[in-house]
């Protein structure tokens, strides 16, 4: 047995088969049941002839089709890529192509985009579709109906032998341009995304020790928010998985917080796993907006994952669930986790291991404890291997320093006297007016402690005199309006002035990628005037 994600996981499977694993919607899988459905749609893969290294496109919705198909194509080697379920067909045409998809498990309705580019990609001749009560013609592609699939395969545990070398490959929109896929060694992104197997503590010496670990505690349930397809919410399922606990995926299409709120009352959840505010704020409203509705009583984690909690969010939470713990987990698709949070104020914090370094933007040189200096945060250890079919992307991101290899996605940090990391953004959306660096998240994150503003993206636009001036795009609060006179009040008191917004776009509704984080391309469109990209 090796650090192999299907290895892993069959080991936690000979040790709790009758535990429930998954729930969603009305199926409930125990983790015997959830092996013999991964088992079966691996051995249909394979009968139509995906093997090793093969690119398996999962094109869905939440549901526990993700989850077997993710394990699925890790029993055969296979290669399981997240398609996400909003792009176009120009994004799709993109994604298809960089990574060479051959099979694809897709969500009936999305049948006419891939119906629209499927030609253009002679190797991609493998699809099962999942029913979802729409009447997409699915024949023009010769798909299988998933469950069909399933039915005629095999149940047996019966693969060869894997490696730890096998690969994992997560596509991550980022910030700007097209997606790129990080590539991982299994064992790499084990160890520095899903815990080691021992979350809080050392990672395991062997991989048979995970099997014991996960019947050696009480059993948590936890609710993944975000949608699988996102880095943050297969990371946080699958560290749930491999610790023998429970999964409850939320169904649609669509974030919704009553929904949410129900499942922790029904399921008995513990913890949460979010996605900044953009899922926090809903769901501390909707409680609010509630009394007494709802049961959390069983509710005792609240982390966030690929974004952080604003200090006003973290406030409204433990307003409504004082027996909670609120916190933040750093970290991104090419580094897994990184850091945990701290404090309640300015900028975030994060606890970090030695394994994290601050360097100098033009010479790599470390930065000192102390020194007050901005510069790119690094890590290094279990890192990926690269992005895949990008070496000029890969030569700009990994780095040999001082003979160990880091990778330094693009984070700009600063290293406090006690070691604590100070994060203050992505450098790519980082707005440069009048030679001043104003990092986005500080400004969105004052914008939405008003009391009039429910949610906030803040862009650079251009600008004669400055190069750039900042912009902010606000949803406000039902019957609300607030002027910029009033908000640049108000970031006053929060951030310096230079980095209090010069213009103010009102909206009935802010655009936001399906993992939370905020769409740049929408929010400059409207800041600029232009016709947003459709979505």
């Amino acid at each position: 047995m090796q650090f192999n994600l299907a290895d892993l996981w069959e080991c936690v499977v000979d040790n709790v088969p009758d535990r429930e694993a998954i729930v969603c919607g009305p199926r409930r899988l125990t983790f015997q049941q959830a092996e013999e459905r991964s088992n079966r749609l691996a051995h249909a893969l394979a009968a139509r002839g995906i093997g090793k290294d093969d690119r398996v496109g999962l094109y869905l919705y939440n549901g526990s089709e993700y989850v077997e198909g993710s394990l699925a194509a890790h029993k055969i080697r296979a290669v399981p890529i997240n398609v996400n379920y909003r792009y176009v067909e120009e994004e799709l045409r993109y994604l298809f192509k960089d990574a060479g998809l051959k099979a694809l498990v897709f969500h009936r309705e999305f049948a006419p985009k891939i119906a629209a580019v499927k030609d253009e990609f002679p190797g991609l001749g493998v699809f099962l579709h999942v029913e979802d009560g729409s009447s997409a013609d699915v024949s023009a592609m010769g798909s299988t109906e998933y469950e069909a699939a399933l039915a005629a395969a095999s149940p047996a545990r019966d693969f060869a032998e894997r490696s730890a070398d096998d690969l994992y490959m997560l596509y991550t929109g980022g910030t700007t341009g097209m997606p790129k896929g990080v590539m991982w060694r299994q064992e790499d992104l084990f160890m520095a995304a899903l815990g080691g197997g021992n979350i809080g503590g050392p990672p395991l010496e062997k991989p048979e020790e995970i099997g014991p670990k996960s019947c050696s505690r009480p059993q948590f349930i936890m609710i993944p928010a975000a949608p699988l397809m996102h880095g943050s919410a297969q990371w946080a399922a699958f560290i749930a998985l491999y610790s023998g606990d429970k999964i409850v995926i939320p169904t649609g299409k669509k974030f919704d917080p009553d929904l949410i709120w129900r499942l922790v009352g029904e399921e008995k959840v513990n913890q949460f796993a979010l996605v900044g505010d953009a899922m926090a704020r809903p769901l501390a409203e909707q409680l609010a907006n509630n009394p007494g509705k709802y049961d959390t009583s069983t509710l005792f984690v609240v982390g966030s994952g690929g974004a952080v909690f604003s200090a006003a969010v973290k406030k409204q939470f433990l307003d409504q669930l004082p027996h909670a713990m609120i916190f933040d987990g750093f970290g991104g698709s090419e580094v897994g986790h990184q850091g945990t949070g701290t404090g309640e104020g300015g900028a975030p914090r994060f606890r970090v291991d030695d394994r994290t370094g601050v360097f100098d933007p033009e010479t790599l040189e470390p930065l000192e404890p102390g020194s007050g200096k901005v510069g790119r945060l690094g890590k290094c250890g279990h890192i990926p291997l690269g992005y895949w079919n990008d070496p000029e992307k890969t030569a700009k991101t990994f780095f040999t320093i001082s003979g160990k290899r880091w990778v330094l996605p693009g984070d700009m940090a600063s290293i406090e006297d006690d070691g604590t990391i100070t994060l203050f953004g992505r450098e790519s959306v980082c707005i440069n007016s009048g030679g001043e660096k104003i990092f986005t998240e500080e400004v969105e994150a004052a914008l939405r402690s008003h009391d009039k503003v429910f949610d906030a993206i803040v862009v650079g636009v251009p600008d004669e005199r400055w190069g750039q001036r900042v912009a902010a795009v606000v949803q406000a609060r039902a019957g609300d309006a607030p002027t910029l006179d009033e908000l640049v009040a108000h970031c006053r008191t929060k951030i310096a002035g230079y980095k209090v917004p010069r213009q103010l776009h009102l909206v009935t509704e802010l655009v936001r990628q399906p993992s939370g984080k905020p769409d740049f391309k929408w929010a400059k469109a409207v800041a600029s005037g232009e016709t947003p990209p459709a979505r």
